[in-house]
C-alpha cells in the first residue's frame, strides 16, 4: 500500500470546501467513506461504528443523488428539512449528519489517543475516546453494546502495523486529526444554530 491508510482521506480533504469556503456534500461524504478501511482493521470491536457510519453516509448520499444540484452544499439538506419541519425525525438527513459527525469525532479522538498515549492498550484507547464523544448521546442499550464491543479491540501493535503501509502513519494520523476536526466543528456549529445539535439516541 502506497502511503498509510490515511493517505486517500488526506488527499480528499483538500476538496471538501468550495472556493467560497462552503462545505460540499459529496467530497465530505467521500472523506468519511475513505476512513472506513481504517475501521475495518479493528475487526469486531468496530462493527457497530462501521455500520452506523456506513448507514448515515448512504442516507446522505441517497438524498444528494436525488438532486445533486440542489444538494451540492452539505447543509442544504438540513435547510430543506428544517423548512419542512422533518429535521428531528430519526430517519432525517439532519439526524444522519449529526450522528455521522459524532462518530467521526469518536474516531478523531481515538487516533488522537493513539498518538498521545503510546502506553495505553487498544481497549483503553477506545473506551476513553467513547467516553469523551459518543457516550453522552447514547442510551443505556447502545452504551452497553459499545462497552462490550470495546473488549474485542485488537492488539495495538498489530493494528498499527496493519494501518502503517509505507507511510509515516503517526504523521498521517496527526494530519488527519488536525485537518478533519475543523469540518466536524463547523457541522456542529451549523446544527447548533438550528437547535439541532443535541438530539439523543432513544
Amino acid at each position: 500500500m502506497e502511503g498509510s491508510v490515511f493517505t486517500p482521506s488526506l488527499e480528499g480533504m483538500k476538496h471538501v470546501k468550495s472556493e467560497t469556503g462552503e462545505m460540499l456534500t459529496k467530497p465530505f461524504l467521500d472523506v468519511c467513506k475513505l476512513i472506513l478501511p481504517v475501521i475495518d482493521k479493528f475487526g469486531a470491536a468496530m462493527a457497530l461504528v462501521k455500520s452506523d457510519i456506513g448507514g448515515n453516509i448512504s442516507r446522505l448520499e441517497d438524498k444528494y443523488s436525488s438532486n445533486p444540484t440542489e444538494f451540492n452544499l452539505l447543509y442544504s439538506m438540513v435547510e430543506v428539512e428544517v423548512a419542512a419541519k422533518t429535521a428531528k425525525g430519526s430517519s432525517s438527513c439532519t439526524n444522519g449528519l449529526l450522528w455521522l459527525t459524532r462518530a467521526m469525532e469518536f474516531l478523531v479522538e481515538l487516533f488522537h489517543n493513539l498518538l498521545q498515549h503510546p502506553d495505553w492498550t487498544m481497549s483503553q484507547v477506545c473506551t476513553d475516546s467513547y467516553g469523551k464523544t459518543l457516550k453522552q448521546w447514547h442510551g443505556w442499550l447502545a452504551s452497553s453494546s459499545f462497552s462490550l464491543a470495546m473488549k474485542l479491540a485488537p492488539d495495538r501493535k498489530k493494528f498499527m502495523d496493519v494501518i502503517s503501509g509505507t507511510g509515516d502513519v503517526n504523521a498521517d494520523m496527526e494530519a488527519f486529526c488536525t485537518s478533519f476536526s475543523p469540518f466536524l466543528e463547523e457541522n456542529h456549529k451549523f446544527l447548533a444554530s438550528k437547535g439541532l445539535d443535541n438530539l439523543k439516541a432513544s
